[in-house]
């Protein structure tokens, strides 16, 4: 698989919700119900924290 551009990591960092801290991230993930399923990362791009599927 190929590493994606520069701007195609950029279009996938704003398509997705930013969170200020990666407790944060995690407590939406609980209040969504779906704390098992996601994890929190922090974005290279934007520095900010993110959630993805596990």
């Amino acid at each position: 698989m190929k590493k994606p551009t520069r701007e195609q990591a950029k279009r996938m960092c704003t398509s997705k919700r930013r969170y200020r801290t990666q407790a944060d991230a995690l407590d939406a993930a609980l209040v969504a119900g779906v704390e098992r399923q996601r994890a929190a990362y922090r974005c290279q791009l934007c520095g900010l924290w993110h959630l993805t599927s596990v």
